[in-house]
């Protein structure tokens, strides 16, 4: 007899439905070849490229202020809406990685659990039923699954590479830039690697303007870049007249399960973003926080991260190309963004899903198959490498070991475009 619950989901999560659907997505379907491969060859070591987190931990004396904070009885209790002296930390690193000046650290800057909650966070603040939330695809899907949860409706832009993965604002009707209240943009972008410029982020100021939309720049790759400086869409007249831009400790500072983050620009924006919080959750453990604070005054951490993923993105291009793929260097991230063949070893691929399938059953390579506009495969830098023993490691030898695996298990592919 089927529970009544059933008839009590909202319609947000599939209503009746839920739990019924037999669709399977993507990742799922990405985890199930993984292990149909790996128990078809228990002997061999799957190439996990797929994955979009950090291989390493956080720095060592990141580790030692949460333990040492942690120790600490008036650390114990609730963050709320986070502690000042992070916030206070936050103005001076802008500066000083970004060139961004003026930050008001009571009024224009927030911590949040992670990026993650903070997409989610801003379209409860500003989206009713029937508002629009423009959206970059491919990307990460969070604001625009609750702008559909608030009765919203999303504008997908595509990032193509006739236009080096920037959307085209002036192509969006009317229609639509009457109803938009947010644009999300997410620069150096994930998945294409892609860094915004000054001249786009110009645009967005103007388009904002225009057509008063607030912009959330999701910066969670925001340090990583391989050509020039750090760009931050604050640098640019008037931006924190209309957005914000969100930053993550993950990425930058190797703390993916720690859970910080940190909202900077628009004071309104700022305060809606609190108000919600504030009836979501009870902010980041302090240690935490604190472990935060010593990272933002200590950017070169990031640089010695940022150097690791160059080195073996230059590697993984020479790679891809030497056996047919067309790869580049990314303007930041830590992913590669190619394009899927349409045929390999004789086999046609209709798309990329169809390939990275392929690839997992059959090479034993897990990559994340990305045909939202073109069909391309996204390849991570911050794969694991092992020493002798299986243990996780940094060192250049063994991370050169598996790429040279990497490489043979490519190679003779026949591959056609």
């Amino acid at each position: 007899m089927e529970s009544y619950i059933q008839n009590l989901f909202a319609e947000r999560i599939g209503g009746k439905k839920f739990g019924k659907e037999d669709v399977i997505y993507k990742f799922e379907k990405i985890k199930r070849a993984k292990q149909e491969a790996m128990k078809k060859h228990p002997n061999v070591e799957l190439i996990d490229m797929g994955v979009g987190e950090p291989d390493e931990m956080a720095d060592p004396e990141v580790v030692r202020v949460l333990c040492e904070e942690a120790k600490k009885w008036e650390n114990r209790g609730y963050a709320d809406n986070g502690i000042q002296e992070l916030k206070d930390a936050v103005p001076p690193y802008m500066e000083r990685v970004y060139g961004v000046k003026d930050i008001d650290p009571y009024n224009e800057v927030i911590h949040s659990i992670g990026s993650k909650p903070a997409l989610a966070y801003i379209t409860s603040a500003f989206i009713n039923p029937g508002d629009v939330c423009l959206m970059t695809v491919p990307g990460y899907p969070i604001t625009a699954t609750h702008s559909k949860w608030y009765g919203g409706d999303v504008y997908n832009l595509p990032l193509l590479e006739e236009n080096n993965f920037l959307p085209d604002l002036e192509s969006i009707p009317e229609d639509i830039k009457k109803r938009a209240k947010i644009l999300y943009l997410n620069y150096p972008n994930n998945p294409t690697g892609a860094q915004a410029t000054k001249k786009f982020y110009k645009e967005v100021v103007d388009f904002a303007f225009e057509n008063e939309v607030i912009v959330v720049q999701d910066a969670a790759y925001g340090a990583l870049v391989y050509d020039g400086k750090p760009l931050s869409f604050l640098s640019i007249k008037d931006a924190k007249e209309v957005g914000v831009e969100i930053h993550s400790f993950s990425k930058a500072f190797n703390m993916t399960g720690w859970r910080l983050a940190f909202l900077v620009g628009n004071e309104l924006i700022i305060k809606a973003f609190a108000t919600v919080k504030d009836n979501f959750d009870s902010g980041q453990f302090i240690p935490i926080q604190k472990a935060g604070i010593y990272c933002l005054q200590h950017p070169e951490i990031t640089e010695r991260v940022r150097q690791k993923y160059e080195r073996r993105l230059r590697k993984m291009v020479k790679i891809l190309n030497d056996v047919g793929f067309n790869a580049k260097m990314p303007g930041g991230t830590f992913y590669l963004y190619v394009k899927s063949p349409k045929k390999a070893d004789g086999i046609e691929f209709k798309t990329a899903e169809d390939f990275s399938q392929y690839l997992i059953k059959e090479k034993l390579i897990s990559t994340v198959p990305w045909d939202d506009a073109g069909h391309y495969l996204r390849l991570a830098a911050c794969f694991v490498a092992k020493d002798e023993n299986g243990n996780p490691t940094t060192e250049e030898k063994y991370e050169d070991l598996l790429l040279e695996e990497f490489r043979k298990r490519l190679e003779g592919m026949d591959l056609e475009f």
